[in-house]
């Protein structure tokens, strides 16, 4: 019960905060944040959020982010959203009046019209909202994700030491499970991002994993069970979207009930059986074959240039492109051997977070921010640190990206020499991806180097972070006592990332 009231008691701080729940257009929550649509964004007091203290930091982009940390945010959400409902069948719209902005109904117009526009200047290019729509399909199955990699993780570890031989199949088929249908959950999340009905996207993409096709034949060949993948399965579903869009204008509403539907499975099922299916399945191919290709000729050079400008990537809300890769790696091969190396840009944040608090020993707020914000660091939740620490700062941004690079060459340099090193599932990094590792080499050896990986990420962003991370100039306006709670100013010319507002979990 004390959690369940620490949960409500956070819900009920951020509320009046974020405009009062008559501000709150809509309400979900990722891994680690509360992502909120707000009718007013002048009405979010972000200096009163951010000292909550289960607030790590807050985000700006399509919604307005509250990092809360694993866990926390899957706890709150909840109760935020009961306290909203509530809220909106008590209180009136909120208005001017109830917060620190201009005063006037037109000052305040005119403030909000500045801010979406400077907003949708900067995020609603189509590559991005692309991107964003990707991201929404694939993010709801990364729970799924984590908790199916844990358990074939724990079955491979029992299969190989030869325990409870009676309980690993069952821990097979919890692990598989998922992953035999997940094609299905890619159709039915693309017809629902997409404006259409999401039930007839997974019955298209359920065609994809049927056994039946293996009877059937397209471009000279048998088609094969899965073949297509969740490439497959998003492209069915879009199609079965515009199929059905099409039928709503032109089908008379009489018989819509029964020939929208029926056409939209029939024509999306024949252009995936006999086109989708094929195609998708050697793009699949050719994915995996050139991460194959990428780590086994690049080693080291490729994990030094992927762990190097992961971060980056972050900051543009890149990294999202990456998303249906590794649900295409972990489907062909089990794991995606590209996330490991790219974890290593969490660890160069951690040593030039670190790096910072030796540098500024008489800045106790940023210390005071360093500490509290290490803990989520460490297990891979980068935020607080980002934008709490480095990016004000500028130059340990650039240098936590120097930690990520010399982490990722010593990952990619094991896998040029066979040692392949895989996650089973996105979305975690650092210490928290050690129970979803694997490999081709055992156990032991994925861990051993995983854990080499981290700890040169942490010394190579110290390092470069400690010598050459603060200039004269930086140090003389930041190693002096501050009430401030983070850094305000960015005397070095912060990286161009350092302006995009979508950041992941690193």
């Amino acid at each position: 019960m004390a959690t369940e009231d620490k949960n409500r008691a956070t819900a009920a701080a951020i509320l009046p905060l974020v405009g009062g729940a008559a501000n709150v257009s809509s309400i979900a929550h990722c891994m680690t944040r509360l992502r909120l649509g707000l009718h007013d964004r002048s009405l979010v007091q972000d200096d009163a959020l951010k000292a909550v203290p289960a607030v790590m930091g807050v985000v700006e982009d399509d919604t307005y982010q509250i990092v809360l940390g694993p866990g926390t945010v899957a706890r709150v959400t909840p109760e935020f959203e009961k306290l909203v409902e509530e809220g909106k069948a008590e209180a009136p719209a909120p208005s001017a009046a109830t917060s620190s902005a201009p005063q006037t109904a037109e000052e305040l117009a005119a403030q909000g019209a500045e801010m979406r526009a400077a907003r949708k200047a900067r995020n609603a290019t189509p590559f991005k909202l692309f991107l964003r729509r990707i991201a929404n399909i694939f993010v709801p199955l990364i729970p799924a994700l984590i908790g199916c990699g844990i358990i074939a993780g724990l079955n491979g570890l029992l299969v190989n030491l030869g325990w409870l031989t009676s309980v690993t199949p069952a821990l097979a088929a919890m692990a598989s499970g998922f992953m035999a249908l997940i094609a299905v959950f890619v159709g039915y999340n693309t017809a629902k991002e997409f404006g259409g009905t999401p039930i007839l996207g997974g019955a298209v993409a359920a065609i994809i994993v049927f056994p039946g096709v293996a009877n059937i034949e397209a471009f000279g060949q048998k088609l094969s069970p899965g073949q297509g993948g969740v490439l497959g399965a998003l492209g069915a579903a879009v199609l079965a979207v515009y199929v059905e869009k099409w039928c709503r204008r032109w089908v008379p509403e009489a018989l819509d009930v029964l020939v929208t539907p029926t056409l939209t499975v029939l024509v999306s099922g024949l252009v995936t059986i006999f086109g989708l299916m094929y195609v998708a399945g050697e793009v699949s191919t050719a994915i995996g074959d050139f991460a194959d290709w990428l780590l086994s000729n690049g080693g080291a050079g490729a994990g030094l240039i992927l762990g190097g400008f992961f971060l980056p990537l972050v900051m543009l809300g890149l990294h999202q492109a990456l998303i249906p890769i590794h649900t295409t790696l972990i489907e062909q091969q089990g794991y995606t051997v590209l996330l490991p190396i790219l974890a290593m840009a969490g660890a160069g944040q951690v040593g030039a977070a670190i790096a910072t608090y030796f540098r500024l020993p008489r800045n106790e707020s940023i210390r005071k921010t360093i500490k509290s914000a290490l803990p989520a660091g460490f297990l891979g939740v980068g935020e607080p640190l980002i934008y709490g620490v480095s990016l004000p700062l500028g130059r340990p941004f650039v240098t936590a990206c120097v930690g990520g690079a010399f982490g990722g060459a010593f990952v990619g340099f094991f896998n040029q020499l066979g040692d392949a090193v895989g996650s089973t599932a996105i979305g975690p990094s650092g210490w928290a991806l050690f129970p979803l590792l694997d490999g081709n080499h055992g156990l032991g050896a994925t861990v051993a180097i995983y854990a080499g990986g981290l700890v040169v990420g942490y010394l190579a962003g110290f390092l470069a972070t400690y010598f050459f991370g603060f200039s004269k100039e930086l140090l003389a306006e930041f190693n002096v006592p501050q009430e401030e709670a983070a850094p305000t100013a960015t005397p070095d010319p912060a990286p161009a990332a350092a302006t995009a507002k979508a950041p992941a979990s690193v």
